[in-house]
């Protein structure tokens, strides 16, 4: 399988990708203001269709935030979702890592936590850390 990781993706795909996996996709112009935010975007595609995308959230000096690491179910278990987070942390370490350490964060689905592991997360709460927490607006 000849996948391609790119850094663009239109908001058809990522609310279809969202779509994919059960989560609420958001309205056009939401949607297109968190695309144009996001400070780092990685779009897995196979034959140009969007199978998998993953965003990274930053203020640039040294707090990270990974969102929305999805791949369409059609596709999980095909190594996409490490091609994509491979991509990221290379990305941080080439390009954040350089003036002090950095702090990366995520909001692992459940029981998605091993995987996340493998690329040197730890589970929250740990030693010296709370658990993890979140509040939808609405």
């Amino acid at each position: 399988m000849n996948i391609q990781i790119q850094h663009s993706i239109n908001v058809k795909e990522y609310n279809s990708l969202r779509g994919s996996v059960n989560w609420t996709c958001l309205n056009e112009e939401q949607a297109q203001i968190g695309i144009d935010n996001t400070y780092y975007l990685v779009c897995a595609r196979y034959d140009q269709e969007a199978v998998g995308m993953a965003r990274v959230i930053s203020d640039g000096g040294y707090v990270v935030y990974i969102a929305d690491v999805v791949v369409n179910p059609a596709y999980q278990g095909m190594s996409i979702g490490r091609l994509m987070m491979e991509d990221i942390m290379t990305f941080i370490k080439n390009n954040l890592v350089v003036n002090g350490p950095v702090m990366v964060n995520l909001m692992a689905a459940k029981e998605k936590e091993g995987f996340y592991e493998n690329f040197g997360f730890l589970a929250r709460p740990g030693e010296g850390t709370g658990a993890g927490m979140t509040l939808w607006v609405k």
